[in-house]
């Protein structure tokens, strides 16, 4: 089966909101430790556990799993943490200002993953995988969700939306003003037509959560316990989802002049001053601001390839016709002088990085559509790095796996 319903380890009633905590690779430990202060029932507790051990820790000490798989322990016993009778689908909504999305938790097949049927678009990196693998195997259970994408079909939102009119298990607004809704769908005839409708679907696309995955096909070749061949996910529709904006600020002009560089860049692109900062209205569509001012950057038509669905993203062809040719940077992964800034600070940030001194040049980019994700993931190919920031951002502690 493509998906599994999972006996969900979660907070007891009435005991959410002391659990609920932001994902665990959105925090610093610095910044983990002031967020669960006085919240002893936190899942940054088991998420982030160097928080409970000496400054300076090492996060990837063996001494840190062991205090995660001691706090998760701990919740259990004291009640805090309860395990379904059954399993079950869960239907989980995020609310996040005006947008809300819906969608499933679930297990997705390790299996269906190693043959690409739940399909990346991202690389992993060892370092990171090691310790989602030592994660895992420390607790026993798999706490962080992999955010995954289908596409959207009228059968499973019929299903979700029933379900989702009745009474929830938990209703709650973090900390950080997100609204998190979770109801618990134990009806076995909608059980199994889930099962159904989702093992006849092409494939699944992993939107955030590349390592987890990773890390889970790999402790499921070590553990041979049937719930270890799947891994916990949260699945929304793709016309549901929100990707913003990822920008780009780079710290000097290689060398070029303000002028020069403008000069340079009409070679690939028609340029426009703006008397406001530049948000893209449409793909090919960029925003610059150099020397404290804002340019509308459209690509020429002539350079956007046709029928390549890495080379064709907007990132790709800011990279490919400015980026590396006019400033000198060709990995963006390795090179510290290009710097990322995510939709969620506003454009206002990318002006503050350079009129700071910190930075040059800033770019506003259209946000990646859920579409062309799909179709570089259906490719077999790889996105550029920083190319989707999905929000809003799901919580870690509202429902986790346990491998037994």
């Amino acid at each position: 089966m493509l998906v599994t319903p999972i006996r969900g380890l979660r907070p007891a009633p009435q005991r959410a909101e002391e659990v609920v905590a932001p994902p665990y690779d959105v925090l610093n430990t610095a910044e983990a430790r002031v967020r669960a202060d006085g919240r002893p029932n936190s899942f940054l507790h088991i998420s982030k556990p160097e928080i409970d051990l000496p400054e300076g820790t090492d996060p990837y000490d063996p001494a840190v799993y062991s205090k995660g798989a001691e706090n998760l322990q701990r919740l259990i016993e004291d009640g805090v943490l309860m395990r379904e009778e059954k399993p079950c689908y869960y239907i989980y909504r995020l609310r996040w200002e005006e947008h809300v999305q819906t969608g499933l938790v679930f297990g997705s097949s390790v299996a269906a993953y190693d043959i690409n049927r739940v399909r990346k678009h991202e690389f992993t990196r060892p370092v990171k995988e090691d310790d989602r693998v030592r994660q895992i195997t420390a607790l026993n259970a798999q706490t962080g969700p992999v955010l995954l994408t289908y596409r959207a079909d009228d059968a499973v939102k019929a299903i979700i939306d029933e379900a989702a009119a009745g009474a929830p298990a938990y209703d709650l607004t973090a900390d950080d003003g997100i609204g998190h809704t979770l109801w618990v769908l134990d009806d076995d005839a909608k059980i199994e037509q889930l099962n159904q409708i989702f093992d006849a679907t092409d494939a699944l696309y992993i939107a955030d959560g590349h390592h987890r995955s990773a890390s889970a096909s790999r402790v499921a070749k070590e553990n041979s316990n049937e719930s270890a061949q799947y891994f916990l996910s949260v699945a929304f529709a793709h016309d549901e989802m929100k990707i913003l904006d990822y920008n780009r600020v780079v710290r000097d002009l290689n060398g070029l002049s303000a002028d020069e560089l403008l000069a340079n860049t009409a070679a690939a692109f028609d340029l426009e001053m703006s008397a406001e900062a530049v948000r893209p209205a449409k793909p090919t569509q960029f925003g610059m601001y150099v020397n404290g001012q804002w340019y509308r950057l459209d690509v020429h038509s002539e350079r956007v390839p046709a029928d390549d669905p890495v080379a064709s993203l907007d990132v790709s062809l800011l990279h490919s016709n400015l980026i590396e040719p006019l400033l000198g940077i060709s990995d963006p992964r390795r090179d510290d002088r290009i710097d990322f800034v995510g939709g969620m600070r506003g454009l206002g940030e990318l002006e503050k990085r350079v009129d700071s001194g910190e930075m040059e040049v800033a770019f506003s980019l259209y946000p990646t559509t859920m579409e062309a994700l799909m179709d570089v993931a259906d490719a077999n190919e790889v996105m550029p790095p920083k190319s989707t920031w999905f929000e809003p951002k799901l919580a870690d502690g509202l429902v986790s796996h346990v491998l037994d």
